[in-house]
This record gives C-alpha cells, structure tokens and sequence, in this order.
C-alpha cells in the first residue's frame, strides 16, 4: 500500500457506505413533513370552528386521521435521524453514545405511540 504518499495514509479508510442512505430519509421525512403540515395547516385554516368538538369531528373521518397518522410517524422519524446525527458528532465515547442513542430511540417511540393513540381515540370517537 505504500505509507510515504497521502493516497497511500488514507487508502482503506473511505466511505462506510451508510451515510447517503440516512441522508436521502432525511431528505424523504422533510419532504413529507412539508407536504403533510401544508395540508395540515390547510385544512385547520378551512374549518368552520377552533373548538374541540369541530376538530374531533374533522379527525374522525378516515383522511385526516391518516394524513394525521403519517405527518406524526414522519415528524418523529424526522426528528430521530437529526437528533441522530447530533449525538453521533457531539458524543465520543462509544457506551455513552449507545446510551443516548437507546434513550432517544426510546423517548422517540414513546412520543410517536402517544401521538399515534391520541389520534386513534379521537378518530375512533373517545371523548
């Protein structure tokens, strides 16, 4: 391999091949986030009312609880990979990063499913 030339000190040490496909579902969830809070936004400027009762009745219909459904999963998954990448650059030990990754996954799913289940009840009718 040669260790007197610059190619041949960095040779071996390229791309891990994993960071274009976490960059492109970044690119994915912001562009889904886009479209979906347009809609969401939308659609709350278009209703008759602000109440509670208006806004339970709109999310009861099956579209808006599943656009509702997916602005939540993409915001989420959205906000993981960023936050990802933050503790990624910022944290250097490797059992502290896997903590912080775990604790993140865990507070993200948690987040999501809370989201998720509230939209459920309201669109099932719950009160």
């Amino acid at each position: 391999m040669g260790n007197g030339t610059s190619i041949g000190r960095v040779r071996g040490l390229g791309s891990a091949h994993s960071g274009a496909h976490h960059w492109l579902l970044q690119r994915f969830t912001a562009i889904g986030n886009l479209v979906l809070m347009a809609w969401f936004i939308t659609s709350v400027l278009l209703l008759p009312d602000l109440n509670y009762a208006t806004a339970r009745e709109w999310l009861s219909a099956p579209i808006p609880a599943t656009a509702m459904a997916l602005l939540i999963i993409s915001t989420f998954w959205h906000a993981r990979l960023g936050l990802q990448v933050v503790i990624e650059d910022y944290v250097h030990e490797d059992g502290t990063k896997f903590g912080v990754i775990a604790l993140l996954n865990l507070a993200i799913f948690a987040g999501a499913a809370f989201a998720l289940f509230c939209v459920v009840r309201l669109a099932l009718g719950g009160a």
